[in-house]
C-alpha cells in the first residue's frame, strides 16, 4: 500500500490573473525606485499619482483614472521639491488636493486643477517646515479635513493643521516624540481617535491621535513588526514583518 499526499481542495488552486491590454493601462510612466518601503502611488475617484523618477529633485505626475494608454515622456508634473519624493496622500475631502513628502525635510499640499495638471506645477498650496531630517510618511486625519501627520528620519511624528493663513507652516500644532528610532508605518482607527505606529525599535504604539499620549505599547521577541494596520473599530491590530530567523510574518494584537 503506496503513502499519498492529502492536498486540502482550494477555489483559487487553478485561478490565474491576464493582464490589461496596453490599451487599458498607464504605458511608459518611468516609475521611481526611491520610495524605499512606500507606495509610489496614490489614486482617487478621480486621480491616479504616480512618484516617477526625476534627476535633481523629486516629482509625480497626476492622470486621469480615465487616461489609459501610453504616457507622453514630457507629460507636465508636480515638480516642486528639491530631492526625491518619498510619499504621496489624497486629501480624503478633496479630490483636487493632494500631499507629497520628500528628502529635502519639507511636506507640501498641492491643489490641483480640475482638468488635471495642464502644465508642470511648482508653487504648493501649503509648504510644512518642521522636520530636521528628511520625511517617509505622510497621513490626512480621517474625519477631521486638513489635518495631517508627517513623521521623519528625526523619529518625530508631527500633526499640521492646514487652515492656518500662512503659506509656509513652520509650528506643527503638535510634536509626538515617543519613538526612539525611525518610524516604519502610520495607521489610523475609523473615527480617527487612535494612531498605531511600528518604529525600527521594534515597538508597536499605539496613542490617542489628539494628544499623543501613549496607550498600549508592545513588542515580541518572534515578531519584528514593520507595518501595521487598525482592523476599523475591531479593536485589533494587524502588523506584517518578519521574524527572528528573517522569515515573513503577519501577527494580530489585542489593543
Amino acid at each position: 500500500m503506496t503513502w499519498r499526499p492529502q492536498y486540502r481542495s482550494s477555489k483559487f488552486r487553478h485561478v490565474f490573473g491576464k493582464a490589461a491590454t496596453k490599451e487599458n493601462c498607464y504605458d511608459g510612466v518611468p516609475i521611481t525606485r526611491s520610495v524605499q518601503d512606500n507606495h509610489f502611488c496614490a489614486v482617487n475617484p478621480r486621480f491616479v499619482a504616480i512618484i516617477t523618477e526625476c534627476a535633481g529633485g523629486g516629482a509625480f505626475l497626476v492622470l486621469s483614472v480615465h487616461h489609459t494608454g501610453k504616457v507622453d515622456p514630457h507629460h507636465p508634473r508636480v515638480s516642486g521639491h528639491r530631492g526625491n519624493v518619498l510619499d504621496i496622500k489624497w486629501n480624503p475631502f478633496n479630490d483636487f488636493c493632494i500631499a507629497s513628502c520628500s528628502e529635502d525635510t519639507t511636506v507640501k499640499v498641492w491643489e490641483i486643477p480640475p482638468h488635471g495638471v495642464l502644465k508642470n506645477l511648482t508653487v504648493p498650496w501649503k509648504e510644512l517646515q518642521g522636520h530636521s531630517r528628511r520625511v517617509g510618511i505622510i497621513e490626512w486625519h480621517p474625519t477631521a479635513n486638513n489635518i495631517l501627520f508627517s513623521t521623519a528620519y528625526d523619529y518625530q511624528v508631527m500633526i499640521w493643521n492646514l487652515d492656518s493663513t500662512e503659506q509656509v507652516i513652520k509650528n506643527p500644532i503638535r510634536t509626538i516624540k515617543h519613538h526612539t528610532d525611525v518610524v516604519l508605518s502610520m495607521s489610523f482607527n475609523t473615527d480617527g481617535s487612535l494612531l498605531a505606529t511600528t518604529c525600527r525599535d521594534r515597538k508597536v504604539r499605539l496613542m490617542e491621535a489628539r494628544s499623543g499620549n501613549v496607550l498600549q505599547e508592545a513588542n515580541c521577541k518572534t515578531h519584528k513588526a514593520s507595518k501595521v494596520l487598525i482592523l476599523g473599530n475591531m479593536k485589533m491590530l494587524f502588523t506584517s514583518g518578519t521574524s527572528r530567523y528573517n522569515d515573513r510574518q503577519i501577527a494580530l494584537w489585542d489593543q
